[in-house]
Parts: structure tokens; C-alpha cells; sequence
């Protein structure tokens, strides 16, 4: 953060296991569709089978982090359409619309098995 008087809102945390994703996405159920705005799912779809299950777990996983940093957790008041996260000009995540009023901050990690995610959502003093 800047150190200019911004004080956080809320962070969340999430953790998802690749494999389950991979196993939706062999069932044919439409996840993608659920979790991925259009932007995203256009990036989803240029990736092969591996790379999508990966970039569906991180945007799954990155999704749930920012409900919980919100503190309304994925449903009436944030849904995964609400939260678009596309990565910028030098490849790093980005949360690009979102419901929060101030700056959100996404981190991505995997693992073969595992996608870590982090939201921070950060307001100045009111």
C-alpha cells in the first residue's frame, strides 16, 4: 500500500484444489460460463485443457477471496459476474470491476494441485 493515510477494508483468503475444477470441466458442467465474465472466459478459451483448469481454479479461487474481503461471501450481493480480474500489460492479475468503492489488490499462486489466492481491499479515512 502507498502509507498516505489508506487503511485496509477487508482481506480474504481462498484456497482451491485444481483437480476439482479439472473435474467439473470433464463433466461438462458449465462453470466457466458461472464464474468467468466475457473478457475472461476469451481468455479462458485461447488456453489448452491444462492452462484453462489452472486459469478457472485462480479466478474460482480469487472470486471467493474478494466476497470474503467484502464480507458478504459469493452470493445475493456479490457474484462472480460482478468481479472481473484480467491481467495487465505486464501479465500480473488485476481486479478490473468489482462492487467495492476503492482499490482492490489480486495475488494468484499455484502450485500442480493447488491455487492460493488474495484479495485486499483497501479505502482511505473517512
Amino acid at each position: 500500500m502507498k502509507g498516505d493515510g489508506d487503511v485496509i477494508y477487508g482481506t480474504g483468503i481462498d484456497l482451491t484444489e485444481i483437480a476439482r475444477i479439472e473435474s467439473m470441466l470433464q463433466a461438462g458442467l458449465k462453470l466457466p460460463e458461472k464464474v468467468l465474465t466475457p473478457a475472461e472466459l476469451t481468455v479462458f478459451q485461447s488456453y489448452g485443457q491444462k492452462r484453462r483448469a489452472e486459469f478457472l481454479a485462480g479466478r474460482f479461487s480469487a472470486k471467493e477471496s474478494y466476497s470474503k474481503a467484502f464480507g458478504t461471501g459469493i452470493g445475493a450481493q456479490v457474484g462472480f459476474q460482478d468481479i472481473e480480474i484480467l491481467d495487465n500489460a505486464l501479465g500480473r492479475p488485476a481486479i478490473t470491476k468489482h462492487p467495492f468503492d476503492g482499490p482492490a489488490w489480486v495475488s494468484i499462486s499455484h502450485t500442480d494441485q493447488l491455487v492460493m489466492t488474495q484479495v485486499i481491499l483497501e479505502r482511505g479515512n473517512e
